[in-house]
């Protein structure tokens, strides 16, 4: 799994003229719980990029006055018209405790049904998982090697090592779509037989 540090700094005040000075200085105000207490914080606007705009999961290393604490991301808050972070929740993660995170889906080799001019379509791209912190997955590889045309990868189908993915066993996750290519093809090997 990914980790970002973020340095945070602890919030005096708490309220919305504390929160508008800091939105005024780029600062977002940010609030952690989970673990004993909650903490309120501020962080620079800046830091957010590296978890916003990168499409893998990621904790979180938030540094407050010398002391670390890993979290993940629970919630956010944009601005309705100019789209910066408002503010953000975190969760301070515990060895102990499960957590649940949407972890994306990937498929690994070259499905059957592709090379006869199906098409590949994932119906989900990202799935809930729950697991331990030290158990979570970055991804979700799916081996697609042996699908053929018209056939599907549903949840009950992955395997899955310390997590548990909370979506419907029945639902679908790839699927390899028939094409008109592909039915030429099914064609010929039948007509050929």
């Amino acid at each position: 799994m990914r980790i970002v540090s973020m340095s945070g700094s602890p919030r005096e005040n708490v309220g919305k003229k504390d929160a508008k000075a800091l939105r005024r200085a780029d600062r977002v105000p940010c609030v952690m719980y989970g673990k004993g207490e909650q903490r309120m914080f501020s962080v620079p606007q800046v830091e957010f990029q590296r978890i916003l705009f990168n499409p893998e999961p990621c904790f979180v290393d938030i540094n407050m006055n010398g002391q670390a604490y890993r979290a993940m991301l629970k919630d956010i808050e944009f601005h309705p018209v100019t789209e910066i972070v408002y503010h953000a929740d975190f969760y301070e993660l515990s060895d102990d405790k499960p957590i649940v995170m949407s972890i994306p889906v990937h498929t690994t080799g070259t499905s059957v049904g592709v090379m006869k001019g199906g098409k590949l379509a994932y119906k989900q791209k990202r799935l809930n998982v729950k697991a331990l912190p030290a158990n979570m997955p970055s991804e979700i590889l799916i081996d697609i090697t042996n699908l053929d045309v018209a056939q599907r990868c549903k949840v009950q189908d992955i395997a899955t090592e310390n997590y548990e993915i909370l979506n419907p066993k029945s639902s679908e996750v790839v699927v390899i779509n028939s094409t008109r290519a592909a039915a030429t093809a099914t064609t010929e090997e039948e007509a050929a037989e």
